[in-house]
């Protein structure tokens, strides 16, 4: 079909070429009266398969019902930009952005100039980044799955409440993450003396837990050995630097050991905050670590480890990790040992099946916001 450029087209033809986009000129009628050669070789079509063609025929009907909407937008506006197609030769579409403005000659005749830029390489990055995410989606369920499971295990491996000889034991365990670094040991070694335990290895989730309960296991092995404390802080030190050998990860630990009588107890601290006895009605006496950290240096553990402590019929030990002491109020203070040494004399006077959640009712009502760290607590009464 041949169809006169007006005279303003004519003149604008050698401009329309030298851009990077595809252009079309069609009238209102929308038949092409130009396209530019970046827009032949989008479509893959030649000049005379274009020019002088009505637009529609280039889509499905449904395609341009879309290209009707747009264009009574622009007419309305007296402009357009929407993401589309671009029919192509052999029936493929390229994806496009369709810039299009609609304009009046000096006759009242009217056209439309439209302007296409390729998008394709966009859409096939935005495919490849969707199919990255459904990737991640799914290995983040993966790994949920795995946490959830790994948390069952842990949480089995959480020292439970005990009856054990004149002795009752009650214990808690939280971590601030699906897993954490925090754990305890509650084990009678037979009818000699029971052994309490809680350690705390730095950091939070994935790692922290499996050092912890890598850990764990061999701690249970020197005690079924009824190894001395000391030599268990020993021991634990130089595994953890020679198996596990990272600057990241330390610990510190709190053990008490304690005869079947419940009169004599052993105590053995690795950097540890103090382990409380308390008699009902008087001030907690604390028992502080002597030892450094474990898992840095390799002369962390001192030569007097472990210091006796007599007990009384009615007395309680108090073991507990740093999530209960390093928490701070709205006035930005800390908690701290004395916080607690002030909530243990306060609920020494509770029932002892009280006096757990007592103590941990007293730390979140003084704490501003959720636990920032793992949460042990291991309780013991002598009868």
């Amino acid at each position: 079909m041949n169809i006169e450029k007006p005279e303003w087209l004519q003149k604008v033809e050698g401009v329309l070429e030298t851009l990077n986009e595809g252009v079309i000129v069609a009238d209102d009628c929308a038949h092409v009266l130009f396209a530019n050669s970046n827009f032949l070789e989008m479509t893959d079509m030649s000049r005379e398969e274009i020019v002088g063609v009505e637009t529609k025929s280039f889509y499905t009907p449904e395609e341009w019902m879309v290209i009707m909407r747009q264009r009574d937008r622009a007419r309305e506006l007296g402009h357009d930009r929407f993401e589309f197609v671009l029919p192509r030769k052999g029936g493929s579409r390229l994806p496009v952005i369709i810039s299009s403005r609609a304009i009046e000659d000096p006759d009242g005749r009217h056209f439309g100039v439209l302007t296409f830029t390729d998008i394709s390489e966009q859409k096939r990055a935005e495919e490849q980044l969707r199919k990255a995410n459904t990737q991640l989606e799914e290995r983040q369920k993966e790994i949920e799955e795995d946490l959830v499971l790994a948390a069952r295990v842990q949480q089995s491996l959480a020292p439970e409440p005990l009856v054990w000889g004149r002795m009752n034991v009650e214990t808690y365990f939280h971590p601030v993450r699906t897993i954490g670094g925090d754990f305890g040991l509650v084990t009678p070694h037979g009818e000699d003396h029971l052994n309490l335990l809680v350690a705390d290895v730095s950091g939070h989730g994935i790692g922290s837990a499996l050092v912890a309960n890598r850990i764990y296991t061999e701690t249970v092995a020197q005690f079924r050995a009824a190894m001395p404390l000391g030599d268990v802080l020993r021991h634990m030190n130089r595994f953890v630097m020679e198996n596990i050998g990272s600057s990241v990860f330390f610990f510190t630990v709190a053990i008490a050991r304690i005869d079947r009588r419940g009169r004599r107890m052993l105590f053995a601290g690795a950097g540890h905050p103090p382990v409380m006895v308390v008699t009902p009605g008087q001030e907690p006496r604390l028992l502080e670590s002597r030892s450094m950290v474990l898992g840095a240096l390799p002369e962390a553990v001192d030569r007097e480890a472990t210091l006796e402590v007599d007990l009384q019929q009615g007395d309680r030990v108090v073991l507990y990790s740093d999530g209960i002491t390093d928490v701070f109020n709205s006035q930005g203070e800390m908690l701290g040992v004395p916080g607690i040494r002030k909530f243990v004399r306060e609920t020494a006077l509770l029932p002892f099946s009280k006096m757990e959640r007592g103590i941990l009712d007293r730390v979140e009502a003084w704490r501003e916001g959720p636990p920032p760290d793992d949460v042990s607590l291991v309780l013991v009464e002598v009868n």
